[in-house]
């Protein structure tokens, strides 16, 4: 409690930090640190997991223009507890005041019109963001820049449980996702796997002053996630997830079921049919307000390609 109570906050000089656990993400990294700097990241404390595509060798490059801390895993993977500990670098070594937990698929926009540093000048423990999957539709299938993408996921379908991961016909991308925090790491006690909840020391307060709301419902940014970008990447990361697998590591239900697709050669027809969004597809989502089209998103992100 004395350390979130002491920590002073300066909100014209304060620091932002953006954690990331990092694995095979050569396609999406650079635009990621690119467009979270623009938006006014201060620096970045990146774990790299064994990446073998080229990741570890980009985050190296980037050092020399951006703040990055980089730290080498080589272990099977724990999202929770390395994100702890990301948290704790980026308070001890980063000095930050605010920490975003992310992703590299996430992007996270201010909708307001000012910075990710303009909306977090104020002192607080837990920030909860919405988020909210893009699809990959015929175009950026076409193109192969998933940058392309101009539609959202901003109804999610209630599927019943479970049914996702049994009926081929049901994506995933359009069901319902958790929305993702924002931490002061001055108090921070735990985070859960996905960065979607935090326990803080300052939850206590809920208990003893009346109306103090530790956790925030916060919507001035939201959270863009990209999670299919290609079949190249998609193949990729059910590959990984066969290992952790194999390596007696639990990953979720949609998983094991592509990995059990791709062992029957069946991958690309399962990426064909629930993740490329054809024309009549996204016209019909948007007739029932399940997708919505926004132009800002894809200008709001500075890619890397040339």
């Amino acid at each position: 409690m004395i350390d979130y109570l002491f920590h002073r906050f300066n909100a014209s000089s304060f620091r932002l930090a953006m954690s990331i656990v990092v694995k095979n993400e050569a396609d999406i990294i650079e635009a990621s640190i690119r467009t979270h700097s623009n938006l006014g990241v201060d620096a970045f404390a990146i774990m790299d997991n064994n990446s073998s595509d080229g990741t570890r060798e980009i985050l190296a490059r980037l050092q020399s223009e951006f703040e990055i801390i980089i730290v080498d895993e080589r272990g099977i993977f724990k999202q929770a507890k390395w994100m702890r500990q990301l948290a704790g670098i980026a308070k001890q070594k980063l000095k930050a005041d605010w920490v975003i937990n992310n992703d590299a698929d996430e992007f996270w926009l201010p909708r307001n019109g000012l910075s990710l540093k303009q909306n977090l000048a104020f002192k607080g423990s837990v920030l909860t963001c919405s988020r909210y999957n893009m699809l990959l539709d015929e175009v950026c299938n076409a193109s192969g820049n998933c940058f392309d993408a101009q539609y959202y996921v901003t109804t999610p379908i209630a599927y019943p449980k479970g049914t996702i991961q049994t009926n081929k016909k049901r994506s995933c991308l359009l069901g319902k996702i958790g929305p993702k925090v924002i931490v002061n790491p001055h108090g921070l006690i735990s985070l859960r796997s996905g960065n979607h909840k935090a326990l803080h020391i300052a939850n206590m307060l809920d208990y003893l002053i009346p109306g103090y709301d530790s956790i925030k419902r916060f919507g001035k940014i939201e959270v863009f996630h990209y999670p299919i970008r290609s079949y190249a990447q998609f193949e990729t990361n059910v590959i990984n997830r066969r290992h952790l697998i194999e390596c007696g590591i639990t990953v979720g239900p949609h998983y094991r079921r592509w990995v059990q697709i791709l062992n029957q050669g069946g991958l690309m027809e399962e990426f064909n049919m629930n993740f490329v969004q054809s024309s009549t597809d996204i016209e019909t989502l948007c007739k029932y307000d399940i997708v919505r089209m926004d132009p800002s998103i894809r200008k709001a992100i500075v890619s890397n390609r040339v």
